[in-house]
Protein backbone atom coordinates (compact mmCIF):
# COMPACT_ATOMS: atom_id res chain seq x y z
CA UNK A 1 0.00 0.00 0.00
CA UNK A 2 2.87 2.39 0.70
CA UNK A 3 4.02 1.96 -2.90
CA UNK A 4 0.50 2.79 -4.10
CA UNK A 5 0.28 6.03 -2.13
CA UNK A 6 3.83 6.96 -3.08
CA UNK A 7 3.16 6.37 -6.76
CA UNK A 8 -0.09 8.35 -6.59
CA UNK A 9 1.69 11.25 -4.87
CA UNK A 10 4.46 11.28 -7.48
CA UNK A 11 1.91 11.17 -10.33
CA UNK A 12 -0.01 14.11 -8.87
CA UNK A 13 3.14 16.19 -8.38
CA UNK A 14 4.43 15.40 -11.88
CA UNK A 15 1.05 16.21 -13.44
CA UNK A 16 0.94 19.55 -11.62
CA UNK A 17 4.52 20.36 -12.63
CA UNK A 18 3.81 19.58 -16.29
CA UNK A 19 0.64 21.67 -16.27
CA UNK A 20 2.45 24.53 -14.56
CA UNK A 21 5.25 24.47 -17.13
CA UNK A 22 2.67 24.54 -19.91
CA UNK A 23 0.40 27.22 -18.48
CA UNK A 24 2.36 29.73 -16.39
CA UNK A 25 3.21 31.87 -19.45
CA UNK A 26 -0.45 31.96 -20.47
CA UNK A 27 -1.51 33.60 -17.21
CA UNK A 28 1.22 36.09 -16.28
CA UNK A 29 -1.13 38.40 -14.34
CA UNK A 30 -2.56 35.89 -11.89
CA UNK A 31 0.08 36.61 -9.22
CA UNK A 32 -0.78 40.32 -9.22
CA UNK A 33 -4.58 39.95 -9.17
CA UNK A 34 -5.90 40.79 -5.72
CA UNK A 35 -9.23 39.73 -4.26
CA UNK A 36 -10.24 39.26 -0.66
CA UNK A 37 -9.86 35.62 0.36
CA UNK A 38 -7.55 34.51 -2.46
CA UNK A 39 -4.15 33.21 -1.32
CA UNK A 40 -2.96 30.74 -3.99
CA UNK A 41 -2.77 32.98 -7.05
CA UNK A 42 0.85 32.01 -7.72
CA UNK A 43 0.01 28.33 -8.19
CA UNK A 44 -3.31 28.93 -10.00
CA UNK A 45 -2.15 28.63 -13.69
CA UNK A 46 -2.42 24.79 -13.89
CA UNK A 47 -5.97 24.85 -12.53
CA UNK A 48 -6.90 27.77 -14.79
CA UNK A 49 -5.64 25.76 -17.75
CA UNK A 50 -7.73 22.74 -16.71
CA UNK A 51 -10.84 24.88 -16.23
CA UNK A 52 -10.48 26.40 -19.68
CA UNK A 53 -9.86 23.02 -21.29
CA UNK A 54 -12.95 21.61 -19.55
CA UNK A 55 -14.99 24.70 -20.60
CA UNK A 56 -16.56 24.91 -17.18
CA UNK A 57 -18.47 28.11 -18.00
CA UNK A 58 -20.26 26.33 -20.87
CA UNK A 59 -20.84 22.98 -19.20
CA UNK A 60 -22.02 24.41 -15.87
CA UNK A 61 -23.44 27.84 -16.81
CA UNK A 62 -25.78 28.18 -13.81
CA UNK A 63 -23.08 27.37 -11.26
CA UNK A 64 -20.57 29.63 -13.04
CA UNK A 65 -23.08 32.51 -13.22
CA UNK A 66 -23.88 32.30 -9.50
CA UNK A 67 -20.20 32.43 -8.55
CA UNK A 68 -19.55 35.23 -11.03
CA UNK A 69 -22.50 37.27 -9.76
CA UNK A 70 -21.28 37.01 -6.17
CA UNK A 71 -17.72 37.95 -7.11
CA UNK A 72 -18.89 40.92 -9.19
CA UNK A 73 -20.78 42.28 -6.20
CA UNK A 74 -17.64 42.12 -4.09
CA UNK A 75 -14.93 43.05 -6.60
CA UNK A 76 -16.87 45.05 -9.18
CA UNK A 77 -18.13 44.42 -12.69
CA UNK A 78 -14.75 44.83 -14.38
CA UNK A 79 -12.79 41.60 -14.88
CA UNK A 80 -15.52 39.65 -13.13
CA UNK A 81 -15.00 36.65 -15.39
CA UNK A 82 -11.26 36.55 -14.68
CA UNK A 83 -11.80 36.71 -10.94
CA UNK A 84 -14.43 33.97 -11.17
CA UNK A 85 -12.01 31.66 -12.96
CA UNK A 86 -9.33 32.53 -10.41
CA UNK A 87 -11.71 31.71 -7.55
CA UNK A 88 -12.57 28.33 -9.10
CA UNK A 89 -8.86 27.68 -9.65
CA UNK A 90 -8.29 28.45 -5.97
CA UNK A 91 -10.88 25.83 -5.03
CA UNK A 92 -9.23 23.20 -7.22
CA UNK A 93 -5.77 24.12 -5.92
CA UNK A 94 -6.89 23.57 -2.33
CA UNK A 95 -8.43 20.22 -3.31
CA UNK A 96 -5.22 19.08 -5.03
CA UNK A 97 -3.09 20.15 -2.08
CA UNK A 98 -5.34 18.29 0.34
CA UNK A 99 -5.32 15.14 -1.80
CA UNK A 100 -1.53 15.30 -2.01
CA UNK A 101 -1.38 15.81 1.75
CA UNK A 102 -3.66 12.81 2.20
CA UNK A 103 -1.31 10.64 0.13
CA UNK A 104 1.66 11.86 2.15
CA UNK A 105 -0.19 11.19 5.40
CA UNK A 106 -0.99 7.65 4.28
CA UNK A 107 2.69 7.12 3.51
CA UNK A 108 3.63 8.29 7.00
CA UNK A 109 0.98 5.98 8.49
CA UNK A 110 2.57 2.86 6.91
CA UNK A 111 0.12 2.66 4.01
CA UNK A 112 -3.16 3.07 5.90
CA UNK A 113 -5.92 4.52 3.73
CA UNK A 114 -7.37 6.68 6.52
CA UNK A 115 -4.96 9.54 5.72
CA UNK A 116 -6.02 9.66 2.06
CA UNK A 117 -9.68 9.37 3.02
CA UNK A 118 -9.29 12.29 5.41
CA UNK A 119 -7.60 14.34 2.67
CA UNK A 120 -10.34 13.41 0.20
CA UNK A 121 -13.11 14.47 2.59
CA UNK A 122 -11.37 17.79 3.23
CA UNK A 123 -10.81 18.23 -0.51
CA UNK A 124 -14.59 18.11 -0.97
CA UNK A 125 -15.58 20.12 2.11
CA UNK A 126 -13.13 23.00 1.71
CA UNK A 127 -14.44 24.19 -1.71
CA UNK A 128 -17.96 24.08 -0.28
CA UNK A 129 -16.74 26.17 2.66
CA UNK A 130 -15.14 28.68 0.27
CA UNK A 131 -18.42 29.07 -1.62
CA UNK A 132 -20.35 29.54 1.62
CA UNK A 133 -17.78 32.11 2.75
CA UNK A 134 -18.22 33.98 -0.54
CA UNK A 135 -21.98 34.00 -0.07
CA UNK A 136 -21.61 35.27 3.50
CA UNK A 137 -19.38 38.11 2.25
CA UNK A 138 -22.04 39.11 -0.28
CA UNK A 139 -24.69 39.02 2.45
CA UNK A 140 -22.49 41.09 4.77
CA UNK A 141 -21.94 43.64 2.01
CA UNK A 142 -25.68 43.95 1.43
CA UNK A 143 -26.27 44.45 5.14
CA UNK A 144 -23.60 47.15 5.35
CA UNK A 145 -25.20 49.03 2.45
CA UNK A 146 -28.70 48.74 3.93
CA UNK A 147 -27.47 49.97 7.31
CA UNK A 148 -25.73 53.02 5.83
CA UNK A 149 -28.17 54.01 3.06
CA UNK A 150 -30.88 55.57 5.33
CA UNK A 151 -28.33 57.89 6.96
CA UNK A 152 -27.02 58.98 3.57
CA UNK A 153 -30.56 59.57 2.32
CA UNK A 154 -31.39 61.70 5.37
CA UNK A 155 -28.37 63.92 4.68
CA UNK A 156 -29.37 64.25 1.02
CA UNK A 157 -32.93 65.20 2.03
CA UNK A 158 -31.63 67.92 4.38
CA UNK A 159 -29.24 69.34 1.77
CA UNK A 160 -31.84 69.27 -1.01
CA UNK A 161 -34.35 70.91 1.30
CA UNK A 162 -31.77 73.63 1.95
CA UNK A 163 -31.52 74.38 -1.77
CA UNK A 164 -28.79 72.05 -3.10
CA UNK A 165 -29.20 69.87 -6.15
CA UNK A 166 -29.00 66.09 -5.79
CA UNK A 167 -25.54 65.97 -7.37
CA UNK A 168 -24.26 68.69 -5.07
CA UNK A 169 -25.80 66.96 -2.04
CA UNK A 170 -24.17 63.62 -2.91
CA UNK A 171 -20.85 65.35 -3.53
CA UNK A 172 -20.98 67.10 -0.15
CA UNK A 173 -21.81 63.83 1.60
CA UNK A 174 -18.87 62.11 -0.10
CA UNK A 175 -16.46 64.89 0.86
CA UNK A 176 -17.22 64.11 4.50
CA UNK A 177 -16.60 60.39 3.91
CA UNK A 178 -13.13 60.59 2.39
CA UNK A 179 -11.76 58.18 4.97
CA UNK A 180 -14.43 55.52 4.35
CA UNK A 181 -13.72 54.57 0.73
CA UNK A 182 -13.60 50.89 1.75
CA UNK A 183 -17.25 50.91 2.78
CA UNK A 184 -19.17 49.17 -0.04
CA UNK A 185 -21.77 51.95 -0.40
CA UNK A 186 -19.29 54.81 -0.48
CA UNK A 187 -16.90 52.88 -2.72
CA UNK A 188 -19.63 52.64 -5.35
CA UNK A 189 -20.64 56.27 -4.83
CA UNK A 190 -17.06 57.43 -5.33
CA UNK A 191 -16.99 55.37 -8.51
CA UNK A 192 -20.21 57.08 -9.60
CA UNK A 193 -18.65 60.48 -8.92
CA UNK A 194 -15.60 59.58 -11.01
CA UNK A 195 -17.88 58.53 -13.86
CA UNK A 196 -19.70 61.86 -13.70
CA UNK A 197 -16.39 63.70 -13.79
CA UNK A 198 -15.28 61.51 -16.71
CA UNK A 199 -18.17 62.51 -18.95
CA UNK A 200 -21.11 60.32 -17.93
CA UNK A 201 -24.43 62.05 -17.40
CA UNK A 202 -25.84 61.93 -13.88
CA UNK A 203 -28.69 59.50 -14.80
CA UNK A 204 -26.23 57.15 -16.54
CA UNK A 205 -23.83 57.19 -13.58
CA UNK A 206 -26.72 56.63 -11.17
CA UNK A 207 -28.03 53.65 -13.13
CA UNK A 208 -24.52 52.18 -13.26
CA UNK A 209 -24.26 52.67 -9.49
CA UNK A 210 -27.52 50.79 -8.98
CA UNK A 211 -26.38 47.87 -11.16
CA UNK A 212 -23.07 47.57 -9.32
CA UNK A 213 -24.78 47.47 -5.94
CA UNK A 214 -27.39 44.94 -7.09
CA UNK A 215 -29.67 45.56 -4.10
CA UNK A 216 -33.40 46.28 -4.19
CA UNK A 217 -33.15 49.15 -1.70
CA UNK A 218 -30.50 50.92 -3.80
CA UNK A 219 -32.64 50.40 -6.92
CA UNK A 220 -35.58 52.04 -5.11
CA UNK A 221 -33.34 54.97 -4.13
CA UNK A 222 -32.02 55.49 -7.67
CA UNK A 223 -35.51 55.14 -9.18
CA UNK A 224 -36.91 57.77 -6.80
CA UNK A 225 -34.05 60.13 -7.61
CA UNK A 226 -34.30 59.65 -11.39
CA UNK A 227 -38.07 60.16 -11.38
CA UNK A 228 -38.02 63.32 -9.28
CA UNK A 229 -34.63 65.05 -9.44
CA UNK A 230 -35.51 67.16 -12.52
CA UNK A 231 -38.63 68.54 -10.85
CA UNK A 232 -36.98 69.29 -7.52
CA UNK A 233 -38.87 71.31 -4.94
CA UNK A 234 -41.13 69.97 -2.22
CA UNK A 235 -42.37 66.99 -4.27
CA UNK A 236 -38.85 65.64 -4.59
CA UNK A 237 -38.10 66.10 -0.89
CA UNK A 238 -41.40 64.44 0.02
CA UNK A 239 -40.63 61.43 -2.20
CA UNK A 240 -37.20 61.03 -0.60
CA UNK A 241 -38.67 61.30 2.90
CA UNK A 242 -41.17 58.53 2.15
CA UNK A 243 -38.33 56.36 0.86
CA UNK A 244 -36.22 57.24 3.90
CA UNK A 245 -38.97 55.99 6.21
CA UNK A 246 -39.10 52.68 4.32
CA UNK A 247 -35.33 52.31 4.43
CA UNK A 248 -35.20 53.01 8.17
CA UNK A 249 -37.71 50.20 8.72
CA UNK A 250 -35.53 47.92 6.63
CA UNK A 251 -32.48 48.99 8.64
CA UNK A 252 -34.30 48.13 11.88
CA UNK A 253 -35.09 44.66 10.51
CA UNK A 254 -31.46 44.09 9.50
CA UNK A 255 -30.25 45.35 12.88
CA UNK A 256 -32.62 42.94 14.62
CA UNK A 257 -31.29 40.02 12.54
CA UNK A 258 -27.70 40.97 13.34
CA UNK A 259 -28.55 41.21 17.04
CA UNK A 260 -30.12 37.76 17.00
CA UNK A 261 -27.08 36.34 15.21
CA UNK A 262 -24.75 37.92 17.78
CA UNK A 263 -26.76 36.51 20.67
CA UNK A 264 -26.82 33.03 19.09
CA UNK A 265 -23.02 33.13 18.75
CA UNK A 266 -22.77 33.72 22.49
CA UNK A 267 -24.73 30.56 23.35
CA UNK A 268 -21.83 28.14 22.80
CA UNK A 269 -19.29 30.12 24.90
CA UNK A 270 -21.86 30.44 27.68
CA UNK A 271 -22.58 26.69 27.64
CA UNK A 272 -18.84 25.98 27.62
CA UNK A 273 -18.28 28.29 30.60
CA UNK A 274 -21.18 26.63 32.42
CA UNK A 275 -19.65 23.17 31.88
CA UNK A 276 -16.25 24.41 33.10
CA UNK A 277 -17.83 25.92 36.23
CA UNK A 278 -19.74 22.70 36.91
CA UNK A 279 -16.52 20.70 36.57
CA UNK A 280 -14.59 23.07 38.84
CA UNK A 281 -17.31 23.04 41.48
CA UNK A 282 -18.31 19.39 41.16
CA UNK A 283 -14.84 17.82 41.10
CA UNK A 284 -13.96 18.66 44.76
CA UNK A 285 -17.38 17.40 45.86
CA UNK A 286 -16.90 14.05 44.11
CA UNK A 287 -13.39 13.78 45.55
CA UNK A 288 -14.78 14.34 49.07
CA UNK A 289 -17.45 11.68 48.49
CA UNK A 290 -14.75 9.15 47.49
CA UNK A 291 -12.85 9.93 50.67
Amino acid sequence: MKLLWGALLVIMLLAWALLYGKSFRQYPRTATMQMEGLRLQRIAPPMLYLLEQCKVSQRFPLFFFKIQRSIQRISGQQRGGEYTMLFLAEMLSYSCLLLSGGCLLSLLMDGEASGFIMGGVLAVLLPVALIRDLQSKVKRREQQIILELPELLNKIVLLVGAGSTVQQAIKQCLERKRGEEEHPLYRELFQMQRECEGGYSFPQALESFSKRCGIQEVSAFTTAVLLNFRRGGSDFVLALRDLSHTLWEKRKAVGKILGEQASSKLVFPMVLLFIIVVILVGTPAFMMMDL
